[in-house]
C-alpha cells in the first residue's frame, strides 16, 4: 500500500506571513493539531498546536502580531506520495513524528499522520511500533 493510498488530500496551509492567531483558528475550525506553511506549493515550514504553545503563547507574545514564520517548524521532514505506507512509519518511528508533509516533485500533495496508518488494519502494527518510538521520552528531566 502506497501513501498516496490513505493520505489526506485536502491539506489546510497557511503562508509564512500568516498571524498565528488566524493559524490557531484554522486549527480550532478544522479539528486541527498542525498545519503546513507554503509559499506556493512547496512546503517551507509546519506549524503544530505545541509549536504555537512553546515559541508563542509561553512567551507572552500577541498571537494577532506573531506571524507563522516565526513560530514554524523548519528543515522538516516530508514523504513522497508513492513510498510504501511501512517506509513512513519506520520514517515516523525515526524521527519521532506524528504528522508528515506528502509531496511530489517537492510541492505539498497531502498530510499522512500517524492515525491514518493506525485504522488501516494491515498496519496496525507498524502503527503501535511507530507510536511506541515516538512517544520515548527524551532525556530531559523536569
Amino acid at each position: 500500500m502506497k501513501v498516496k493510498d490513505i493520505m489526506t488530500r485536502e491539506v489546510v496551509t497557511v503562508t509564512p506571513n500568516t498571524p498565528v492567531k488566524e493559524v490557531a483558528n484554522l486549527m480550532k475550525n478544522y479539528n486541527i493539531g498542525s498545519v503546513p506553511v507554503c509559499e506556493g506549493n512547496r512546503v517551507v515550514g509546519i506549524i503544530t498546536d505545541r509549536d504555537i504553545v512553546l515559541r508563542d503563547v509561553a512567551y507572552g507574545k500577541n498571537p494577532s502580531e506573531v506571524l507563522a514564520m516565526d513560530v514554524m517548524t523548519v528543515g522538516l521532514t516530508t514523504i513522497n506520495s508513492d513510498k510504501d505506507i511501512h517506509d513512513a512509519a519506520r520514517l515516523m518511528a525515526e524521527k519521532q513524528i506524528r504528522r508528515l508533509p506528502v509531496v511530489e516533485d517537492g510541492r505539498l500533495v497531502g498530510m499522512l499522520a500517524l492515525g491514518d496508518i493506525a485504522v488501516t488494519n494491515r498496519l496496525h502494527d507498524d502503527a503501535g511500533e511507530a507510536l511506541s518510538d515516538i512517544s520515548k521520552p527524551n532525556d530531559i528531566m523536569f
